[in-house]
């Protein structure tokens, strides 16, 4: 019962307020254990589930790990094999790295099948889409044919030193993958090559050969000692131990030039002594040139001075 208050006011009492307050305080409660019921249930109910896909996952986890040491022993088997065989080491990089993709995408495959995946569904969604993963993976596929050609064709070989000649990359062929070509350069450094690239562009095996010609041009001046020029140049190179001796060697004018007289120098040397052997002879060839006075000019410009008198 409220009592009547100055101004109209009516202040409730107190009993009346306890009462509303237990009730909402009980409604509260009533739903807070409800909430806590139904979690517990929940659980309950997803205990088992979860049980179960906590199992699958790690049978999942064990069967990948299995399979990868079992992917390994028989990538080893099949190198021991290619390598008794006497196979090409590009053809045994290539197979080694298409077993290892196909491999692990059957171990992928069945996992998922131990999740309940329906991998049939999964192969006929792949079929069914099959244009639009060709057009998206159309570069790796060309790779991959590159791959091939260059198993089948062979323009180079691992070990050989290549230049390919559309973006000037060179080094030695290190490893001959299922979509890429590895290089390593005079400076320590790899380059990677699309096996596409190497087959739609030309390129320089430099090393296709086992011999290569040294072709050397030395300057001398226009007053120096042409004969005794070419005395000394092949004398450098009968006496120099990479050269072959039994093979052709030739020195002659090869241009008359604006400031000098342009000598030309080939001779024969194994392919693996090309370089050292010519920055041997180029110091040596200095080095003689300078001690029998035979000067090696440069472009300079002569310059008259006519006084203002016209003389």
């Amino acid at each position: 019962m409220a009592i009547p208050m100055e101004g109209n006011y009516v202040v409730p009492k107190v009993s009346d307020v306890a009462a509303t307050t237990a009730v909402e305080v009980a409604e509260v409660t009533q739903n807070t254990v409800e909430e806590v019921n139904r979690l517990a249930q929940f659980i309950q109910d997803s205990i088992p589930k979860l049980a179960a896909f906590g199992i699958r996952v790690l049978i999942a986890l064990a069967v990948f790990f299995v399979g990868r040491i079992v992917i390994r022993w028989i990538q080893r088997l099949v190198r021991h094999s290619l390598e008794r065989s006497g196979a090409d080491k590009g053809v045994e990089q290539f197979i080694d790295s298409f077993l290892k993709v196909g491999l692990y995408t059957l171990l992928i495959f069945s996992i998922a099948a131990k999740f309940g995946v329906d991998t049939a569904s999964v192969a006929a969604l792949v079929a069914s889409g099959g244009v639009a993963i060709g057009l998206a993976l159309q570069g790796s596929l060309s790779n991959f044919a590159g791959g091939v050609l260059i198993l089948l064709l062979k323009p180079f070989e691992v070990g050989d030193y290549i230049v390919e000649d559309t973006n000037k990359n060179e080094g030695t062929v290190k490893e001959i993958q299922i979509f890429y070509t590895k290089l390593s350069t005079v400076d320590n450094k790899t380059i990677v090559i699309p096996n596409g690239m190497l087959t739609n562009s030309s390129l320089t095996n430099v090393t296709a050969k086992d011999e290569r010609q040294l072709d050397l041009k030395i300057s001398i001046a226009y007053h120096a000692d042409l004969k005794k020029a070419k005395e000394l140049l092949f004398d450098i190179l009968r006496k120099d131990e990479c050269v072959k001796q039994d093979a052709a060697m030739n020195v002659f004018v090869d241009d008359l030039a604006d400031s000098a007289v342009l000598l030309g120098v080939r001779a024969w040397v194994k392919s693996d002594d090309f370089w050292t052997t010519k920055w041997r002879l180029l110091e040596t060839i200095k080095l003689s040139l300078d001690e029998h006075g035979i000067e090696i000019p440069y472009p300079q410009m002569t310059v008259h001075m006519r006084k203002a008198d016209g003389s």
